[in-house]
């Protein structure tokens, strides 16, 4: 058995993509290293530097860096002592030749990502701003360090797709860290060889088509995967790529970028009819053949297509075989309100130009890069006129001003039918559903109230709030039956959105009703005008542009209410027999970031 056939342990494979990224940074892009900050992480990263060369650049690049510190451009310190237009070298220019380390990935800015993801095509770094223009090269590998956890969002697919290994150290303990890694000294050999590495157009087949049976759709994955055997094959002092290169390629690269299951029986299909050969290979042969598993006759694609569907991480497969997409990420309802522009506080997201006196912030960095690039005109105007000129001239075109951004808080409005013989089963699940997401709440900082009606007018039974307690003894009492004035539990919960948006909120509607009107706003008993009434209340609450859903808690569904969920602009969810923890996930389903859609 040759050493490809081993298994290998999670950390070893680590290792493994450690010195084949050491070979070759920018050649192959980078990593992506999904871990926790600890000591696994920093073994790994501490690994990884022991492979590089003793000159080799390694930066650390901050989640929330600068557009400037990261490309370059004026250097204002310089420029003021000056007074003519000085540059400075940006971090990726710096990082020229070497590694960059992405802290927060997962955190990082959609202008961070676009820089890097630039220096990953092109190699270098076309400056043009602030007065100041060029070219630097900025040939950089990226190991992105990713902390997110199962369920939240990960590192950017721009950079996913332009990095070559997928590497998640979460389940590898201390204890597990048995391989110390190559011997640097290989590491050096191969980026000699790896010019001369040469694969024939069988292995490039055959690699193409493993892309293919795992329902890889990106191009820069099989060339990222050629390029590993490469580099695999030059660190085994081959001239030639092998099937155990191949191999590694396949559990590296392709292996998690995996959205389907393989289709084994399809691949071996072509060489059922073959027999096995009668004959034992040549000497020539078994010489040439040396690197490749000793005793299986199977096809170079079938054995590339098993290396890499063994090597599909445990819960990707899981989700694989539910047919779900890997690539879908959903956002927990309620994590976030809507974005907002702010002048005075959230997060910072760039300087614009603008007056300061009509109540935003000033930033002074970025009004004296605007005014610096003038100086030398502004002070030989000031030398003209004979007159005595301040040390920085700055005048009102080049006040910038700091943008802002922030997240609404959101507020979840439940409007329970508290009407008719069932109204206590509904109530007593809405309670639970209110106190599941109350605690979700505590976490998000998000409130939740409650509307109930019944008799002939809908009561605010609970206002925004995230008080548990609080929410507990409003409900407590609630009494059931009645008639079902629908028509003004719409009204009021218009109203309550439209608090809510005042104070500059975010607001989700949840109706738990039959949809079965019969008292109107004047509190007459009438199916009929109730309905009518209703139907016509509904599109107020539509214009507010506020999410909402119609849960109909009838036995079966009710066609009155999904004609009302569609006069919302709600989505409409039948749910007999509701429980508790299904509204709760319903509610996080339906209001969380979808499209307002009637059903």
């Amino acid at each position: 058995m040759t050493e490809a056939a081993s298994p290998a342990s999670p950390w070893q494979e680590t290792q493994t993509a450690a010195a084949l990224f050491a070979v070759a940074p920018h050649w192959l892009g980078g990593v992506v290293l999904r871990a926790f900050p600890g000591p696994v992480r920093d073994a790994w990263l501490e690994s990884l530097g022991s492979l590089l060369p003793a000159e080799t650049p390694l930066r650390r690049i901050p989640a929330h860096i600068s557009e400037s510190r990261l490309l370059g451009g004026l250097d204002l310190a310089a420029t003021l002592r000056a007074g003519r237009p000085l540059s400075e070298r940006g971090l990726l220019a710096e990082c020229d030749g070497g590694v960059a380390l992405l802290a927060m990935a997962e955190r990082a800015s959609r202008s961070t990502v676009a820089c890097l993801g630039s220096a990953l095509d092109a190699g270098e770094i076309l400056l043009e701003r602030e007065g100041v223009a060029g070219r630097y090269r900025a040939e950089i590998g990226v190991v992105a360090l990713d902390e997110s956890g199962d369920g939240e969002d990960a590192c950017s697919p721009v950079l996913q797709d332009r990095l070559a290994f997928h590497l998640d150290l979460r389940d590898i303990g201390i204890h597990d860290l048995d391989d110390p890694g190559p011997d640097p000294r290989r590491i050096l050999l191969a980026r000699e060889r790896l010019a001369d590495v040469s694969c024939d157009d069988d292995k490039l087949q055959a690699l193409i088509a493993v892309a293919m049976s795992l329902g890889i759709d990106s191009l820069r994955a099989g060339l990222l995967a050629l390029r590993v055997a490469r580099v695999s094959a030059a660190l085994g002092g081959r001239a030639e790529v092998s099937a155990e290169d191949l191999e590694i390629a396949a559990r590296l690269v392709l292996a998690p970028r995996a959205t389907r299951l393989p289709q084994p029986e399809n691949a071996a299909e072509p060489e059922a009819p073959e027999p096995p050969p009668p004959e034992p290979p040549s000497p020539e042969s078994a010489k040439d053949d040396s690197a490749e598993s000793e005793g299986d006759d199977r096809p170079l694609e079938d054995r590339v297509l098993d290396a890499a569907a063994a090597s599909i991480p445990a819960g990707l497969l899981a989700s694989l075989k539910a047919g779900r997409d890997r690539r879908a990420r959903s956002r927990a309802a309620g994590k976030s309100g809507a974005v907002q522009r702010s002048q005075r506080r959230g997060r910072p997201m760039g300087a614009i130009a603008g007056d300061p006196r009509r109540g935003a912030r000033l930033n002074l960095i970025a009004t004296l890069r605007a005014a610096a690039p003038w100086q030398p005109i502004r002070r030989a105007e000031q030398a003209a006129h004979a007159t005595t000129a301040p040390r920085v001239l700055v005048r009102r075109d080049d006040f910038r001003v700091t943008r802002y951004r922030q997240r609404a808080e959101t507020t979840t409005i439940f409007v329970v039918d508290a009407s008719g013989s069932a109204a206590l089963h509904r109530l007593a699940e809405a309670k639970g559903a209110v106190e599941l997401l109350l605690a979700d709440c505590y976490v998000r900082r998000d409130q939740v109230a409650l509307i109930a009606f019944r008799g002939q007018r809908a009561e605010l039974l609970l206002p925004p709030t995230r008080s548990l307690v609080r929410a507990k003894r409003n409900i407590a009492g609630l009494p059931g039956g009645g008639g079902t004035p629908l028509a003004s539990a719409i009204d009021a919960a218009v109203e309550l959105v439209l608090q809510v948006q005042r104070r500059g909120g975010t607001a989700s509607v949840v109706f738990l009703t039959d949809g079965r009107a019969n008292v109107c706003r004047d509190g007459s008993h009438g199916r009929d005008k109730a309905n009518a009434e209703a139907l016509a209340a509904a599109p107020q609450l539509r214009t507010t542009g506020a999410l909402s859903m119609l849960i109909d808690t009838s036995p079966r569904p009710n066609p009155g209410a999904g004609q009302l969920a569609l006069a919302l602009g709600a989505v409409y969810l039948p749910m007999p027999q509701a429980q508790a923890h299904m509204l709760r996930d319903a509610v996080q389903a339906g209001t969380g970031g979808r499209s307002r859609s009637g059903s």
